[in-house]
């Protein structure tokens, strides 16, 4: 009995070790860690000032274009030290150039860590939402921006299922979508899941009046934004090399209408405002990405998707470097055939396409 023991034993380690091998080589794959990228430019030139990375950027219908920077993140580097900041830029300008906001209400500017953001226009107010890591908690705040430089502070949103917040698209002046990009609080436990494939993250709908999860089944939800009518809700699901499609139904949950493979691992989501295509700011290697190393940096991608919502959408890879222009590219927002790339905490580019 001893020896049948033992062997039971025996087969159940090396079941168990080969179950955590292949679950190993799985993670590797999942993040393209064999991928070497061939690099395709387009007429760029580095954003003045902007030096501490922009993780991600958008831009109103007029060309107001908002950039989160100074982001600190676990396990990513940081060129800077101090908090992050907000700018503008005006697209519209002879010569655009960025314009650091003056924030002005309660908000602890000591530890702003700015992530994720959104805009929600109506006919005379824009307001910002900023995805927020103080102390390296998630809340969300809302802010009014007046004038030509001054965010007003108005709210700070903090809920137990907004625990780790990274991305969010504004659908009223006090209501969201917001992706949680880890399954559990801590960094460690969130590796164990994504090591055993779990796909636990969600998708959480906030208003004044109610909060819900209104997706889950995500390795890792990251970028998010809307249609430009707002009845599709498009989500990264970093990990699995996804954008998911989701139809808005009454009570805010969301429906899955599909995925579209990017062969990526695709941060950050804009959609063009006039014609509606999806642009997506991508980490081509993410092992490069973790393992930062100057000599051999992580590179950046840029994928655009046109009639996502069709039967056939059509990919094109618009823009591609090495590390060598810039590294870790989060975010790819268009505006009348102007590009702007930002990064987790590289640079950010102004591109013609």
């Amino acid at each position: 009995m001893a020896a049948v023991k033992k062997v039971l034993v025996a087969v159940a380690v090396a079941a168990f070790a080969a179950f955590i091998g292949h679950r190993f080589l799985k993670l590797k794959e999942m993040s393209l860690a064999s991928r070497e990228l061939t690099v395709k430019s387009l007429n760029c030139h580095y954003i003045k000032n902007i030096e501490c990375g922009a993780e991600d950027i958008t831009i109103t219908k007029d060309g107001l274009a908002f950039l989160s920077t100074g982001l600190k993140y676990p396990f990513m580097p940081s060129f800077c030290d101090g908090p992050g900041k907000m700018y503008v830029l005006d697209l519209l300008h002879p010569k655009p150039t960025p314009v650091a906001l003056h924030i002005t209400g309660k908000l602890d500017l000591a530890s702003f860590n700015p992530h994720g953001i959104s805009v929600y226009e109506t006919d005379d107010s824009v307001y910002l939402f900023v995805v927020n890591h103080p102390h390296h908690n998630s809340q969300v705040e809302i802010f009014h921006f007046v004038e030509e430089d001054t965010l007003v502070h108005l709210k700070t949103v903090i809920h137990p299922l907004l625990h780790s917040v990274n991305d969010i698209v504004a659908v009223g002046a006090q209501s969201f979508y917001a992706t949680n990009d880890h399954s559990f609080p801590s960094e460690a436990l969130h590796a164990l899941g994504l090591l055993l494939g779990l796909a636990w993250c969600d998708v959480v709908f906030y208003s004044p009046e109610e909060v819900a999860v209104a997706a889950s089944g995500f390795l890792s939800s990251n970028g998010i934004n809307a249609s430009p009518d707002k009845r599709y809700i498009y989500v990264s699901d970093i990990m699995d090399h996804d954008i998911d499609v989701f139809e808005r139904h009454e009570g805010q949950q969301l429906k899955y209408i599909k995925s579209v493979g990017v062969g990526s691992l695709c941060d950050n989501i804009e959609v063009d405002h006039v014609t509606g295509d999806v642009w997506l700011g991508c980490h081509p290697n993410g092992m490069k990405l973790l393992k930062y190393d100057p000599e051999d940096p992580p590179g950046s991608e840029v994928i655009r998707i046109q009639n996502i919502q069709s039967d056939a959408p059509a990919l094109s890879r618009e823009y591609a470097d090495d590390g060598r222009v810039i590294m870790a590219s989060t975010v790819a927002a268009p505006f009348r055939g102007r590009l702007l790339i930002g990064s987790v905490f590289h640079r950010a580019l102004s591109c013609t396409y």
